[in-house]
């Protein structure tokens, strides 16, 4: 079973070969690490076969929740930041990342799906990305319209590839994405710790290099919705129970959030030049 760079995927537990197959082995971390052995899957209609319904309807509530606790979080940012209480939009962005960051390890580690946890994962980054996008529609009327439009567009793009086959989820693909997904994070706090020093490597300055590396990050970020199709669609095919429709959409939510973000920054970029 491949490996993923979607942290969400990578604490799936190892069924019995009679429920989910030989060996599940989505609990396989990135470098290595000890193996998690899931528990049993009790027989009953709560635990039938995960389909691809239920994965589109958890990942819509999903969406669906951060979509109106973001409408509410964007316009009451909107609000203060006529008002010039930018202090309290930074800190209610802050609070929310804080938050949201601390529900995905819970829901990460914990091992076992919860719709709870994934819709409240969801309202809580909703309310972040409200925060930040009230800021950026503040300063660039419509960016925020177009940074949606433009992930969708790559959402249903990637979707479409990974549907008609055209780039096939190999191992050696798999790896390429992990390995460029873990360049990425790693440049990315490089970065941010260089500035706490004024050191500006300019990935994030708004010139020439930052726009390249944000046409980077969203590249890697498009191509880990490969992983993450890959995945839902081997938790269908080996038969985990329908609940663990709500990790997947987990997993989707989390790469949704980060392409999102990095459209956004892209755009703020070019409307600069």
């Amino acid at each position: 079973m491949r490996s993923t760079s979607n942290p969400a995927f990578r604490k799936l537990p190892v069924g019995s070969a009679g429920q989910y197959g030989p060996n599940v082995g989505f609990n396989q971390p990135l470098g290595g690490g000890p193996a998690y052995g899931g528990p049993q899957a009790p027989s009953g209609a709560a635990d039938r076969p995960m389909t691809v319904d239920d994965v589109v309807i958890k990942t819509g509530l999903s969406l669906a929740t951060a979509l109106v606790t973001g409408v509410l979080s964007g316009i009451w940012a909107i609000g203060q930041a006529e008002s010039r209480a930018l202090g309290a939009v930074v800190g209610l962005m802050f609070a929310a990342m804080l938050v949201g960051f601390v529900l995905s390890m819970v829901i990460i580690f914990r091992r076992k799906p919860s719709g709870v946890m994934t819709l409240l994962y969801s309202a809580v980054e909703g309310v972040f990305l409200g925060a930040i996008s009230g800021l950026f529609e503040m300063i660039y009327p419509g960016i925020v319209l177009k940074a949606i439009i433009g992930t969708a567009g790559v959402f249903a793009a990637m979707l479409v590839v990974y549907k008609t086959g055209a780039v096939k989820v190999t191992p050696r693909l798999t790896k390429w994405i992990i390995g460029a997904t873990g360049g990425v994070i790693v440049m990315i706090f490089v970065d941010l710790l260089l500035g706490l020093f004024n050191v500006d490597l300019g990935l994030r300055s708004g010139g020439p290099l930052a726009i390249l590396f944000s046409l980077v990050v969203i590249g890697v970020a498009a191509f880990n919705f490969l992983l993450d199709f890959d995945m839902a669609d081997r938790m269908i095919r080996e038969g985990m129970p329908s609940r663990w429709a709500w990790f997947a959409a987990f997993g989707l939510m989390v790469t949704l959030v980060w392409l999102y973000l990095e459209i956004l920054r892209l755009l703020s970029y070019l409307q600069n030049d």
